[in-house]
């Protein structure tokens, strides 16, 4: 049975579908040991809840320093002793010491076709923002393993998705996680579970 930490920033849409694919076995062989995020407010911890999961807030303002902050995060990931950690839209650069403890055992899901619109100061609307300001006819979302670097991990997964006249922000990143990040984030972890991808 392969353990999954899922780290979370915001509404938590990616672990709902990492929940509901364990639920109906989209997802074999893995547990949710636990959910952290570094924002009290998520609505993910309210997920996490709701689905009977152990849910932390770890969030910098608790704490002196950057590096005092990045300590109790990854003592918080080790009580829950991962087999996986898994980045649902977790929006804190994750510290070398985290990548060494856990080395080719943490992904992430990005929300384009790594390296168009990836590392530092892409994330959420802003990917969009960007591919549409670009005017690309293909976006989509990649599923990669997290390295020291931001988005320059081993990729996994990547699913194109197609962008529309008329599109908004808004409209392509609902249209990238429904069509390509809630399907293969969780196609990945089970992928991961049952020995599919090298680690």
């Amino acid at each position: 049975m392969l353990k999954i930490a899922v780290l979370v920033s915001g509404g938590g849409t990616n672990l709902q579908a990492i929940i509901d694919s364990i639920e109906d076995g989209r997802i074999r062989n893995t547990e949710i040991v636990g959910v952290i995020s570094n924002n009290a407010g998520a609505y993910a911890l309210e997920r996490a809840r709701a689905a009977g999961i152990e849910a932390l807030c770890i969030s910098p303002k608790q704490y002196e320093s950057r590096e005092l902050f990045n300590d109790a995060l990854l003592e918080g990931v080790n009580k829950l002793d991962p087999d996986l950690v898994v980045l649902a839209g977790f929006l804190v650069a994750i510290p070398p010491k985290m990548v060494a403890a856990y080395p080719d055992r943490i992904i992430n899901i990005h929300p384009s076709l790594i390296p168009s619109f990836c590392g530092k100061g892409f994330y959420g609307l802003k990917v969009h923002e960007a591919a549409l300001a670009r005017g690309v006819k293909v976006t989509g979302a990649t599923v990669h393993y997290v390295d020291e670097g931001t988005d320059t991990g081993r990729i996994i997964f990547q699913k194109p998705v197609e962008v529309l006249d008329g599109d908004t922000p808004e409209l392509l990143q609902r249209r990238v996680m429904e069509q390509a990040e809630w399907i293969i984030l969780p196609k990945a972890i089970d992928m991961i579970a049952n020995g599919s991808v090298s680690r």
